[in-house]
């Protein structure tokens, strides 16, 4: 009895070892897949590795295509101008004497995420991308001027910095689809 189990375990095991095996190689192809796209839509952007780490950071980001990956950088986008505004509020109660730069800066990011981000999302979902293009173009100059607009040290570098950079990077995937 015990020795028709065991080579009942293992006549079973064999199949079951193979079928794990496949849908392994296949789970690790479709993978493999969707990092190939997001690397060589990642290639056409200034921030390769910026570009990469953000998409990646995304689980969308494995089964999307190229439309979809300039969606889910839109979305990145907003999410760093909504943590810069919220920033920013603090830094106007903590620093008063940087009224004016930060209260430009309010408005800046204040039409990045009423007017350049909801631009952008919607110019890609209606396929239209060179309004969404312009969007995350105007986002990117937003921080910037943003950036400008402090005569000296400002305390919002990294975060302008951050939303530059990734607008400029959903700009370039955007472009992919002209």
């Amino acid at each position: 009895m015990k020795t028709s189990l065991s080579l009942s375990f293992i006549f079973l095991s064999r199949p079951l070892f193979t079928a794990t095996l496949l849908l392994t190689s296949q789970c690790l192809t479709v993978q493999s897949d969707a990092n190939d796209l997001i690397a060589q839509t990642c290639k056409n952007t200034p921030y390769y590795n910026l570009c990469v780490t953000s998409l990646t950071s995304v689980p969308t980001s494995s089964t999307a295509d190229v439309q979809g990956l300039a969606l889910i950088m839109v979305d990145i986008v907003r999410d760093k101008a909504r943590t810069t505004l919220e920033f920013i509020d603090q830094e106007l109660k903590r620093s008063p004497e940087l009224g004016q730069p930060l209260r430009f800066c309010a408005s800046s990011y204040d039409a990045i995420l009423t007017a350049d981000i909801p631009e952008a999302i919607e110019a890609l979902q209606k396929g239209d991308p060179k309004f969404a293009e312009n969007g995350t173009n105007d986002a990117a100059v937003e921080a910037s001027s943003c950036e400008d607009s402090f005569q000296g040290k400002s305390p919002l570098t990294k975060l302008n910095k951050a939303v530059h950079d990734t607008s400029v990077v959903a700009s370039a995937i955007t472009r992919l689809l002209l």
